[in-house]
């Protein structure tokens, strides 16, 4: 029997906070790769690992937090956690790759459309094995050719999201590029969920258990956790709290330019003694 698939049980809610965490994960990366462009001296694999990771907490934390919204009618849903948990590894990991070829490569236009393949299949790869995660009554099958959109939707993000990083750098800019990847991100895992449908084995549960909600929560919680000490460090760092105008200057003309304030006072007041005689 075909089950009724529900992608939106709470309404809005679950879209809407899904997208707010793709934003706020994809925002947080860009900053930490704008962080290592605008000081070349700072630790960069520190500050490249820290937006990986930032992008891939709110990829996975976007996924499951659509995914309390999800339901079928007809048998209860529950996840493995183990394949769970390997889905947020598999999302750090992969935009990890990714996000350290072009910070280490440049952005050259074979290097990033490699490196957006490669971490679009990721997230591609994140969201499917999040799927994998899920046991019901029945079997998921899926729309390939809808698959296959979902995938290039992935890939184009996880391309537009890299080429973001390396040339824009002012803080609106960044915001504004982050705001567009997570309607890319969201717009990807939700249609691979219209790919997706249910072939139900019977019209009772077969097991007995917590709900979704109470198992996916608490998972949550750790990413969630991470995503908000990021965005601490991100918005207590005096280089990106200060603004790109300022930092984008060499070092040296700004010392040159600070250099003629400091003394252009006493020698106006050595021409003013010169002419009084004094």
């Amino acid at each position: 029997m075909e089950g009724t698939v529900d992608g939106f049980r709470y309404g809005a809610v679950t879209p809407v906070a899904a997208y707010v965490m793709a934003c706020l994960g994809s925002a947080l990366g860009l900053r930490c790769i704008v962080r290592t462009l605008l000081n070349t001296q700072s630790w960069k694999a520190g500050w490249l690992a820290l937006g990986a990771t930032s992008i891939g907490c709110g990829i996975w934390t976007m996924h499951f937090i659509a995914m309390i919204g999800f339901r079928v009618v007809e048998t209860r849903v529950g996840y493995h956690v183990g394949l769970t948990v390997l889905s947020l590894v598999v999302a750090v990991v992969v935009v990890g790759i990714g996000v350290f070829i072009v910070g280490y490569r440049g952005a050259s236009g074979r290097t990033l459309l490699f490196a957006g393949v490669v971490t679009g299949l990721g997230v591609a790869a994140m969201h499917y094995l999040g799927m994998a995660a899920m046991h019901l009554n029945g079997r998921i099958d899926y729309d390939p050719s809808v698959v296959a959109l979902s995938v290039l939707i992935a890939i184009g993000a996880a391309t537009a999201a890299l080429w973001a990083a390396v040339s824009i750098r002012g803080f609106l800019a960044s915001l504004g590029a982050s705001l567009v990847m997570g309607v890319a991100v969201s717009g990807m895992h939700y249609t691979g969920m219209a790919a997706v449908s249910v072939e139900v084995h019977g019209t009772t549960a077969s097991w007995a258990g917590d709900s979704p909600t109470s198992l996916l929560l608490p998972m949550l919680i750790g990413p969630v956790i991470f995503l908000f000490l990021a965005g601490v460090v991100v918005m207590f760092d005096p280089l990106l709290v200060l603004g790109d105008g300022d930092w984008n200057r060499p070092v040296v003309n700004r010392k040159s330019a600070a250099v003629p304030e400091a003394f252009s006072r006493p020698a106006a007041w050595d021409r003013e003694r010169t002419r009084s005689g004094g």
